[in-house]
């Protein structure tokens, strides 16, 4: 299979990122939100982000956009169809009973959830259609952070991975690891229960954010935004769902409780 046309579903932080990437790569990229002034305003975004997501803005014209009801057709002729909206299950399931309806055959659909289990985003799919069906968890900025988490099941295509996984190396320049479907996978399981911990002890500690931002980041080998910059670069709303589906997921005895 070839990877020649990709729609992108959600033109949030992360589909926005996504898209952008897939641009620079010189692929073909549809944008789809509700609503067309949507995902217009997230190709603006796009094209005046800073630090910039892309590396030429005159390819911006390379990402069209449309809305889920008048463009959903273009779902038929995606090679990956990637889904980044609200990370709600309910939501998630009624767009996946819609794409796997109108769906190109063998196309790949991917979620870019970041701790929603596997098996309970597929779970209303047939087995033909989970075999084709996988998580890839960007990480917000797309464009600088190099790491892609691919999340499948015994039961995908594993030449089918093979070769998003090859794809997303060599034409998106992301350093991918597959991984488990475990709770958090690995960048969120490690990551945000060291959040989690620095800001309880930040706060226990009686630090203002600054203080506390300032020793969670350089001094401690990772990024500069600190641990409070970093909530709200990755978006306090995002974080609470993130943070749910641990406490849901996880067993009572684990630390994170």
């Amino acid at each position: 299979m070839n990877i020649k046309n990709v729609v992108v579903i959600g033109s949030g932080t992360m589909g926005s990122g996504i898209a952008a990437q897939l641009c620079n790569a010189n692929i073909p990229v549809t944008l789809l939100d509700l609503k067309t002034e949507i995902s217009e305003k997230a190709k603006k975004k796009i094209f005046q982000s800073k630090p910039p997501l892309l590396i030429d803005k005159n390819k911006i014209n390379n990402i069209k956009v449309g809305n889920i009801e008048e463009d959903f057709h273009i779902i038929e002729k995606a090679d990956w169809v990637v889904e980044a909206v609200v990370e709600r299950i309910d939501i998630k399931h009624k767009l996946y009973e819609k794409i796997l309806k109108s769906r190109k055959k063998d196309s790949i659909i991917s979620s870019n959830t970041s701790t929603i289990p596997l098996k309970i985003l597929s779970e209303k799919m047939s087995d033909k259609d989970k075999k084709d069906f996988c998580i890839t968890h960007f990480f917000n900025p797309v464009r600088y952070m190099g790491l892609l988490e691919i999340v499948s099941e015994t039961i995908n295509d594993e030449k089918k991975i093979s070769y998003l996984k090859n794809f997303c190396e060599e034409n998106l320049g992301k350093g991918v690891i597959i991984c488990k479907d475990t709770p958090g996978f690995l960048g969120n399981r490690v990551g945000v229960y060291a959040m989690q911990v620095a800001m309880t002890e930040a706060i226990k500690m009686q630090l203002n954010i600054e203080e506390a931002d300032a020793i969670f980041g350089r001094p401690m080998g990772i990024p500069k935004t600190g641990v409070f910059g970093l909530y709200d670069l990755i978006g306090i709303d995002l974080m609470s769902d993130v943070l749910k589906s641990f406490l849901k997921e996880l067993p009572k005895s684990d630390v994170f409780h």
